[in-house]
């Protein structure tokens, strides 16, 4: 896998408050290693650290070969959609629960790392969607997701009325609490718990599962990942899109969210022998029951 890396990022924004100690002895991990190390910048200014250099995700980005990434899929999921552009890697190493995506546990980070840095590791790419928000023929927002896009109503609302259409193809009219588009990435977050089947993310599909349908018939549906789904807003109150953590808020009637695979892909490297169903075996509990 080549001679291994040269200059680490350590990102660990969300969980910031606590976790300087492990942030620093990561950080001198990697030194010891070879590596220049630096810190992601709203990490470095959240936990006080100023011994390593503090980097912007473009200098991120042009600087450095790999990124640290502490905290859970949250923390993940934030830095993962700064960095796909530039096509950096990324490690995840999670102090919790294990998660999906940052499947080193933290006691566990020296052995994990010390041949990963070395250029022993797993790489697997991950495909994003892009949308955006489309109101009277103009472009009012836009946002990049590795999980997923979800339309929904406001808290307070009843229902929505949704027009889903894939390209130029009308598919379905839709009253529900709202409809999520997910990636394979995203098919065991959201989706998941609203009904939705898991996707490999070897498969070029999006899976596309209603909220609470008002009609027993809608059913979530896998789409090839290469065409755009678009989702008109009929009716309803307060409805909003959300872009993995990224919130639009009062979106209007007539207003549309439009779907479509990103250019750009995520990088995730994982030890060696890492497998995928081991770690669905591992969050969902499908060993249960096997002594």
């Amino acid at each position: 896998m080549g001679a291994g890396f040269r200059h680490a990022v350590i990102v660990g924004k969300f969980q910031a408050r606590g976790i300087r100690p492990m942030l620093e002895e990561i950080a001198h991990f990697l030194l010891d290693q070879g590596l220049e190390v630096s810190f992601e910048r709203e990490t470095a200014n959240a936990t006080g650290v100023t011994e390593f250099g503090a980097l912007d995700p473009a200098e991120m980005g042009q600087r450095c070969d790999l990124a640290v990434v502490v905290g859970g899929d949250g923390t993940m999921l934030g830095i993962a959609r700064e960095l796909a552009r530039w096509k950096v890697p990324l490690v995840g190493i999670n102090q919790g629960r294990l998660g999906f995506i940052t499947d080193i546990a933290i006691n566990q980070y020296k052995e994990a790392l010390a041949p990963m840095v070395a250029g022993d590791f797993e790489e697997e790419h991950r495909v994003m969607l892009e949308g955006d928000v489309w109101r009277d023929g103009e472009r009012i927002f836009e946002g990049l997701s590795l999980n997923d896009v979800v339309v929904s109503r406001g808290a307070t609302a009843s229902m929505v009325e949704l027009r889903v259409d894939v390209g130029d193809d009308f598919v379905a009219n839709l009253r529900a609490d709202g409809l999520i588009v997910a990636t394979p990435t995203g098919s065991t977050a959201y989706a998941l718990s609203a009904g939705g089947p898991i996707l490999h993310p070897a498969i070029a599909g999006w899976v596309v599962v209603p909220i609470a349908s008002h009609t027993l018939s809608n059913r979530p549906i896998v789409l090839p990942d290469s065409g755009e789904v678009r989702i008109g807003i009929v009716a309803g109150k307060d409805v909003s899109a959300n872009f993995d953590m990224h919130n639009l808020a009062s979106l209007m009637h007539g207003d549309q969210v439009r779907v479509r695979r990103s250019a750009f892909k995520v990088r995730f490297l994982h030890p060696r022998g890492w497998s995928y169903y081991a770690t669905l075996r591992r969050k969902l509990r499908w060993y249960d029951g096997i002594t």
